[in-house]
C-alpha cells in the first residue's frame, strides 16, 4: 500500500510515516487517559473553573458573585430580608448567609454558586458561626439581644440554649477546641463568654466603646475586640478564671473587623472610619503594616499566598483588592448597596 492510500490492518505497512504517526496518536490517548485518571482518583477536577468570590450586599439583600479572572459580576443571587453576615462552613461544602430580618439562612454552594436551600425559623441571625468541629452553629441577634446555639447533625439545626445577652450582640468567635464561645455586646460595650458544653454564660467583662469582631489566636490564649466607637484593639487574656485586658493596640479610628493572613502569626483588622487595613502581629501584639483602604473598609478575604485583600468597600459600594507588596489597590469592582461581607474558596487559612 502506497503512502496516502487509506490504512488497514491486515495490509502490509511499506509507510514509516504513518507507523509513527499512529504510535504518536496512541501514546497520547494513554497519556490523556491515565492523566485523567490520576485527576478524578485525587479529588483533582480536570477543567475546574476559578472559584468566584461571593460579596454581601446588605442593603440590596443580594450577593454579587465576582469571576476572579474577568473582574466582573457573574450574577447576583437574592436573599432574605436584611443579611448582614456570610460564613463558610468549615468543611467548605456551603456558604451560609444570614438574614436577619428574614428569620432564615440561605444556603450556596461556593463552588457553583447555585442555591442549596434556605433554612427558615432562626430568629434575627446577625452574625454566625460554626464551631470547628461542626457540632455547635451558633447566631448572634443584634436585634432581640439573644445568643442562640443550635445542634448540627450534619444536615439540621436544633436549638439547644437561647442565652438573653445584653445589649445588640454583634460578632462571636469559638475557640479551636469548640467549647468556648465569645461575643461581644456592642451597645453595652461587653465581651461575654459562653461555656458550649453546658450553653452557660460564664463571664461578662468591660470593654471600650462599641466592641464589633472578635478574634482568638490559635493558642486560645489571646482574644483581640476589635473598637469601632475608638481607635484600636484591644487584647484580652482568657487563660484564666476571667478574662485580662493586657493590651490596646492603635490601629485607626473604627476598628472593626478581622481576618488572619494565613501564617498563624499575623492578622488584618479594617478600620472602616480611618480607612486603612492594619496588619497585626500578634506575637508582638503591634501593628507591622498598615494599607489605604477607600470606601469604609468592611469585612475581608485573604489570597491563598497572602499577597492579596479583598475587602467589601462599605460606604462605596465595591469590592477592593489591594496588594499586600505595593500596599496600593489594583482593583475596584461595583457591587451592590452597603457590601458587608466576602468569601472565596481560594483563600488563605484563616488564622
Amino acid at each position: 500500500m502506497a503512502c496516502g492510500q487509506g490504512f488497514s490492518v491486515d495490509a502490509p505497512v511499506h509507510c514509516p510515516v504513518l507507523v509513527k504517526r499512529l504510535f504518536v496518536n496512541t501514546l497520547v490517548r494513554i497519556l490523556v487517559a491515565v492523566a485523567a485518571f490520576l485527576c478524578l482518583g485525587f479529588g483533582v477536577p480536570v477543567h475546574a473553573d476559578p472559584t468566584p468570590l461571593f460579596v454581601l450586599n446588605s442593603l440590596e439583600a443580594s450577593v454579587s458573585v465576582i469571576d476572579p479572572v474577568t473582574w466582573t459580576e457573574k450574577q447576583r443571587i437574592p436573599t432574605g430580608k436584611e443579611p448582614h453576615h456570610l460564613y463558610m462552613t468549615p468543611d467548605e461544602k456551603s456558604l451560609i448567609i444570614a438574614n436577619a430580618l428574614g428569620d432564615s439562612l440561605l444556603f450556596v454552594d461556593p463552588r457553583t454558586a447555585q442555591v442549596q436551600r434556605t433554612v427558615r425559623g432562626i430568629l434575627d441571625p446577625y452574625q454566625l458561626r460554626f464551631s470547628p468541629d461542626m457540632k455547635w452553629f451558633v447566631t448572634a441577634g443584634n436585634r432581640l439581644n439573644h445568643l442562640d446555639i443550635y445542634h448540627w447533625n450534619g444536615s439540621d439545626l436544633t436549638l439547644a440554649k437561647r442565652i438573653a445577652t445584653s445589649k445588640t450582640p454583634s460578632h462571636v468567635w469559638i475557640d479551636s477546641t469548640s467549647t468556648r464561645l465569645y461575643a461581644s455586646m456592642q451597645d453595652s460595650d461587653e465581651l461575654v463568654m459562653v461555656d458550649l458544653a453546658t450553653q452557660t454564660l460564664k463571664w461578662r467583662s468591660k470593654t471600650g466603646s462599641l466592641p464589633a469582631d472578635v478574634f482568638g489566636t490559635p493558642d486560645d490564649r489571646f482574644i483581640l475586640v476589635g473598637l469601632t466607637g475608638g481607635t484600636g484593639v484591644e487584647v484580652y487574656d482568657v487563660t484564666g478564671d476571667a478574662p485580662r485586658l493586657v493590651k490596646t493596640i492603635p490601629t485607626g479610628e473604627g476598628a472593626h473587623a478581622f481576618r488572619g493572613v494565613g501564617d498563624k502569626r499575623h492578622v488584618f483588622v479594617s478600620n472602616r472610619v480611618a480607612n486603612t487595613i492594619s496588619k497585626i502581629d500578634y506575637q508582638t501584639m503591634a501593628v507591622v503594616a498598615s494599607y489605604p483602604a477607600p470606601g469604609g473598609p468592611d469585612c475581608m478575604d485573604v489570597s491563598p499566598d497572602g499577597r492579596t485583600i479583598y475587602v467589601a468597600s462599605r460606604w462605596a459600594q465595591y469590592l477592593t483588592v489591594i496588594d499586600t507588596t505595593t500596599g496600593k489597590t489594583v482593583r475596584r469592582v461595583k457591587v451592590g448597596r452597603s457590601p458587608h461581607g466576602v468569601w472565596t474558596l481560594d483563600h488563605a487559612p484563616r488564622q
